[in-house]
C-alpha cells in the first residue's frame, strides 16, 4: 500500500486521540491549527507544523478534520479541491444543507468522505449490532441509549448552540446514529434540551461556571421500533458512562459501561448465557476507526460508516433541535440524495 500523507487540521482533544493511530500506521503527518496548539502537538509527537491550511493540504492524500463543527464544510471543500480524501469529526456540519454539500462535493471530486462516528467502533455497540442482526433478540421493539460525561469546558464553543448545536447535536448525535444503524431510518423525533446552552457572547462565562446540560429524544423508526436517547453533560467530576437496553420478542440485551464490561442476553426463550460473545473487547475504538478508514483510503473495503450516514445523522439532529425549540414532534425526511451511492466513488 502507498504511504498515507495526512493533513491533521485542528489540534484539540480529537486531534490528540487521532494522532497515535496515524503514527502507528506510518503516516507522514502535517498539522495545522489557528492557535498555538499545533506547535505543541508537533513538538510532542514529532510532526511537521504547517503554516496555513493550503500548506497542510498540499500533497496530502487524506485530510483529518478535527476543528469546531462550523468550520467543517469549508475545510472539507478545500481538501476535495486539493485532491484529498476526508475523515471529518462528527457531526459533518450543523445543517443538513452543509452536510449534503460536503457529500456531493466528495462524490463530484471522486474522493471519499467519512464522518468520525466512533461509537460504531466501540466493541459493545459492534456486538449489539451483531446480536440484533443475527436475530438473537427476535423482533426488536424498543431501545434506550444513554451517554453521560463532563461538560466539555475545555473550549467555550461547545456552550454556544450556534457553533455546536448543543448537547443534542454534539453528544446525542452518537446514539441517534447508533439507533438508525440498528433499526433503520428515523421518520419522526420528539426532543428536549435543557441547561447551559447559550449564545456566543455568554459562552465563555457559561463554560467557567461548572455548567450542566441534558437532552432527550424519542425516535420513531420506519421499521416500527421506538428508541429513546438521553444525554448528560455534567460537572467536572462526572464519570464517562454509556448504557443501552434493547428489548425484542425473544429477550433483552443490556450494557452499562461502568457496571460490567460484557454483554448478556436475558429472558430469551432457549437462549444460553453465551449467546452473545463476552470477554476481551480488544482495540481502542479511535484506533479501530482510523485503521478501517485508512484501509478504505488505500483502496480497501468500505468501512462501516459513510458520508450518507453522516448526512442522515445531521438531519436527525437538526430535526431534534427543531423539536426541542417548538416542543412538537418533527418529521425526519430521508437525507440520501438519489445521485449519491453508499459505496466508494472510485
Amino acid at each position: 500500500m502507498k504511504r498515507l500523507d495526512v493533513a491533521v487540521i485542528g489540534a484539540g482533544f480529537i486531534a490528540r486521540t487521532h494522532l497515535p493511530a496515524w503514527i502507528a500506521l506510518g503516516a507522514r503527518i502535517r498539522i495545522f491549527s489557528t492557535d498555538a496548539q499545533a506547535a505543541l502537538l508537533a513538538e510532542e509527537f514529532g510532526l511537521t507544523e504547517a503554516a496555513c491550511l493550503e500548506e497542510a493540504l498540499d500533497g496530502a492524500s487524506v485530510a483529518d478534520i478535527c476543528t469546531p463543527t462550523t468550520t467543517h464544510r469549508d475545510i472539507a471543500l478545500a481538501a476535495f479541491a486539493a485532491g484529498a480524501d476526508v475523515l471529518c469529526e462528527k457531526p459533518l456540519a450543523l445543517t443538513p444543507a452543509d452536510a449534503l454539500e460536503m457529500a456531493e462535493a466528495a462524490d463530484k471530486a471522486g474522493r471519499l468522505l467519512y464522518p468520525g462516528h466512533v461509537v460504531r467502533f466501540f466493541p459493545a455497540y459492534a456486538r449489539l449490532r451483531s446480536a440484533v442482526g443475527s436475530g438473537a433478540l427476535g423482533r426488536p421493539a424498543v431501545a434506550r441509549f444513554t451517554r453521560t460525561g463532563r461538560y466539555p469546558t475545555w473550549s467555550p464553543w461547545f456552550a454556544d448552540t450556534a457553533l455546536s448545536g448543543g448537547i443534542v447535536t454534539d453528544q446525542m448525535l452518537h446514539d441517534m446514529d447508533i439507533a438508525r444503524w440498528l433499526f433503520g431510518e428515523v421518520v419522526s423525533i420528539h426532543a428536549t434540551q435543557r441547561g447551559h446552552l447559550t449564545t456566543h457572547a455568554a459562552a465563555s462565562a457559561a463554560a467557567s461556571e461548572g455548567p450542566v446540560a441534558t437532552g432527550s429524544a424519542t425516535l420513531t423508526h420506519d421499521s416500527g421500533v421506538i428508541t429513546q436517547v438521553l444525554g448528560v453533560w455534567g460537572p467536572p467530576t462526572t464519570p464517562f458512562r454509556y448504557t443501552f437496553h434493547v428489548a425484542g420478542s425473544n429477550g433483552t440485551l443490556t450494557h452499562d459501561s461502568l457496571a460490567h464490561p460484557s454483554l448478556r442476553v436475558t429472558g430469551a426463550a432457549g437462549a444460553e448465557d453465551g449467546a452473545v460473545p463476552t470477554g476481551d473487547f480488544g482495540e481502542d475504538p479511535f484506533t479501530a476507526q482510523i485503521h478501517e478508514f485508512a484501509s478504505a483510503f488505500q483502496g480497501g473495503p468500505a468501512p462501516r460508516v459513510n458520508a450518507l450516514d453522516g448526512v442522515a445523522a445531521v438531519k436527525i439532529a437538526a430535526a431534534a433541535r427543531r423539536s426541542a425549540a417548538t416542543g412538537l414532534a418533527v418529521a425526519v425526511h430521508d437525507a440520501a440524495p438519489p445521485t449519491l451511492t453508499e459505496g466508494s466513488p472510485r
